[in-house]
């Protein structure tokens, strides 16, 4: 079964991870570019956030590169400000008093902006005049208000769906992050998961990690773990040990059409997970750059644009992911409540 990549689907009317608070120090501007939207995001002299259309109508600048002054933000070409809150042109210092230019009738887009302990996300919307309250809260999860002990990125030089598929691709590990340390060609054995529908979304649910995941073993014999997929392009692995929990959040973002970033990060209030972290964070830094080098060479096959296959039941992840994204660009293109097309069903594969 082929299922390639349509360049021009990214998922609209939902929320994206825009970075964490810290990455934003106060009255200091970063510039993100989600689904080819170039956007800046921000918090005003009062310490509340923003996030508008990081392009000035006037010369094209970007306000990034520009200040925060009041509840405004100025563009560094010509000093243009606009209402953070509004995206409303406040002021045009080049203006003489009997100028005929209407300052107020002049804006940029504005992007519903929220925060979930120090995760930041902005809602993209389909309509770029979107300025009502989004239909549902961005995503939450336990630990994210506390200092990430683990944090790494990597850019893929691949359309989204290629990244987000490779990342829930059970059957890669042995081949792509073959070490010792956690999977060899010789450890395949057959396994059995229950899936079962979550939130926009799916849920391999709560478990016993694999016997030939080595790295597992660090965090003691008692533990269970539970992998989560949700639109946009959010997985989060949840791993408890007693009353103890490690989560690890890992946020895939399409910048544009061939670019996308993926942004690791893993919370705890484990103390020994903690102390392992320097070393913990060379197997993660390693993950990402052995799928990073997957991804180059895949490409060199995707340029000549070949039909690609889905197999049951390896594939039937990646199957859900597509679904999931038709299921969610009708119900939004007819107004329709979404309905999760997964259903609660048992995979067996080899890895």
């Amino acid at each position: 079964m082929s299922e390639p990549a349509n360049p021009s689907s990214f998922v609209r009317d939902i929320w994206y991870f825009a970075g964490l608070t810290t990455d934003l120090p106060r009255s200091d501007l970063m510039r993100v570019v989600i689904a080819g939207e170039p956007i800046c995001v921000g918090r005003d002299d009062s310490g509340e956030y923003f996030a508008l259309r990081d392009i000035c109508p006037h010369r094209a600048a970007p306000f990034s590169a520009g200040r925060v002054t009041g509840n405004c933000v100025e563009c560094p070409s010509h000093g243009w400000q606009f209402g953070t809150a509004d995206g409303a042109c406040k002021l045009i210092p080049a203006l003489t008093e009997d100028s005929a230019v209407r300052p107020e009738r002049i804006s940029v887009r504005t992007y519903p902006i929220a925060r979930t302990g120090r995760l930041l996300w902005v809602w993209l919307s389909s309509d770029p005049k979107f300025t009502s309250e989004p239909p549902f809260p961005p995503p939450a999860f336990p630990l994210v208000d506390t200092r990430p002990v683990i944090d790494d990125g990597v850019e893929l030089a691949c359309h989204v769906d290629h990244a987000v598929i490779g990342l829930m691709d059970p059957a890669h590990g042995p081949f792509v992050h073959r070490q010792w340390w956690w999977r060899s060609e010789a450890s395949i054995h057959e396994k059995s998961k229950a899936f079962e529908p979550r939130e926009r979304g799916f849920a391999m649910a709560a478990h016993a990690p694999s016997s030939n995941s080595k790295a597992y073993k660090l965090l003691g014999s008692e533990r269970t773990t539970e992998i989560t997929f949700q639109l946009p392009g959010i997985r989060t692995e949840e791993i408890r040990t007693g009353d103890k929990t490690v989560l690890s959040f890992t946020a895939v973002t399409p910048q544009d059409e061939q670019t996308t970033r993926i942004r690791q990060l893993f919370f705890t209030d484990r103390t020994s997970f903690r102390l392992l972290s320097p070393v913990l964070k060379l197997g993660a830094k390693a993950f990402l750059r052995q799928d990073a080098r997957m991804v180059d060479l895949q490409a060199q096959g995707l340029r000549f644009d070949p039909k690609l296959m889905l197999i049951d039941d390896a594939d039937t992840q990646a199957k859900w992911y597509h679904a999931l994204k038709r299921r969610w660009a009708q119900a939004n293109a007819t107004g329709e409540p979404f309905v999760n097309p997964v259903k609660a069903k048992t995979l067996r594969w080899r890895s």
